[in-house]
């Protein structure tokens, strides 16, 4: 297998991104100041609609510590 060395960069250290990034802060800006009056009356349901879309985003549960993966192919798990 040939593996290419140069790999694509980033989404936030390319130039579209970085541009797709303001624009959706502009927006996103733009929407709250002129819909806050609709928005503030749903702040209990939108924090509570944070939770699980954070664990989505976040994804899921990589990186906890304490959770053991070994490939023990004795069956044994004293170890």
């Amino acid at each position: 297998m040939n593996h290419d060395t140069h790999s694509q960069p980033a989404w936030y250290q390319r130039p579209s991104g970085v541009a797709g990034a303001m624009v959706s802060v502009v927006l996103g800006f733009y929407l709250l100041r002129e819909h806050w009056y609709h928005i503030a009356g749903y702040w209990s349901y939108l924090l509570l609609l944070a939770c699980p879309l954070m664990h989505l985003f976040h994804g899921g549960h990589h990186g906890h510590g304490g959770h053991s993966h070994s490939n023990n192919k004795s069956g044994n798990d004293s170890g």
